[in-house]
């Protein structure tokens, strides 16, 4: 008997996470196709479902320049931020140099740091540099804030590299660069696909970076933009969901593309921790 409850609860908690998932998503969908003077009180699809309201959302909020800044800090960032998170974390990972445990403990003392505690001392760095209002006052820190997560990431990755497979390399005459790009990075996909969908997250909803950094309307991103539409359209709930739906569709289109491997990565990684 005990046998069988164990699976069974991991099932309903399961089910339990994934409906508190779908269900709101439902809720907004739902109510983005509703006619604009109706209130939506739960998840029914609407007779006639007004797709209209999606066309009408981008043009009213202007999503066309506001997705474009969302992708051009997205499409900067996650590149630069895994090559070089992959970088660190296969020095950390496989190789020994002086001030390794202390240089690790700096990239872990960034994790305890959130960046909305330094977000004003940075504004102003960068202010002096002339880089505020533009793309590169948020990519940059971007960058530099995922770097501690990356490093630790997969630093744990080619942790679990087997030892006897980077020493024959080595015999065999492979450079470092050689066993990186032969060996290690051949079987480090799964890893790298979920650093990459979980950077494409972090910047695409990145919300507070922009707000301070960014005052120029055509270089906003996709969450600001939507946060002062919901201002400006508060009683207009299908609208406002229409915009929902349009800035978390990317990020929705990327995981659904990258699914398996992200999985993968995150169950390879659990397995190792």
């Amino acid at each position: 008997m005990t046998t069988r409850l164990g699976p069974l609860a991991t099932r309903a908690v399961f089910l339990l996470a994934a409906a508190g998932v779908l269900i709101p998503l439902l809720v907004i969908l739902t109510t983005a196709l509703e006619p604009a003077s109706s209130v939506n009180t739960g998840i029914s699809w609407p007779s006639h479902p007004h797709w209209g309201n999606f066309q009408a959302a981008w043009s009213v909020a202007g999503f066309s320049l506001l997705m474009r800044a969302s992708g051009i800090v997205a499409v900067s960032v996650v590149p630069v931020g895994v090559i070089l998170a992959t970088l660190a974390g296969y020095a950390f990972g496989t190789m020994e140099f002086r001030g390794k445990g202390p240089a690790f403990g700096v990239f872990m003392l960034g994790l305890a740091i959130p960046y909305e505690a330094i977000v004003i001392a940075l504004y102003y760095n960068l202010k002096a540099v002339g880089l505020t209002n533009t793309y590169y006052s948020v990519i940059i820190p971007l960058i530099g804030s995922f770097m501690p997560f990356g490093a630790f990431w997969m630093r744990n990755h080619f942790a679990g590299t087997p030892t006897a497979m980077i020493e024959a390399a080595k015999i065999d005459g492979a450079s470092s660069w050689t066993i990186l790009w032969r060996i290690l990075l051949p079987n480090a996909r799964p890893a790298l696909a979920t650093l990459a969908v979980l950077y494409f997250i972090w910047s695409w909803n990145q919300f507070l970076l922009v707000l301070i950094m960014i005052q120029d309307p055509d270089k906003q991103t996709a969450p600001l933009g939507l946060a002062l539409f919901v201002g400006q359209y508060t009683t207009n709930l299908p609208l406002l969901s229409a915009g929902t739906v349009i800035v978390i569709a990317p990020v929705l289109i990327v995981y659904a593309i990258f699914q398996r491997n992200f999985i993968a990565g995150l169950a390879h990684g659990a397995i190792k921790g």
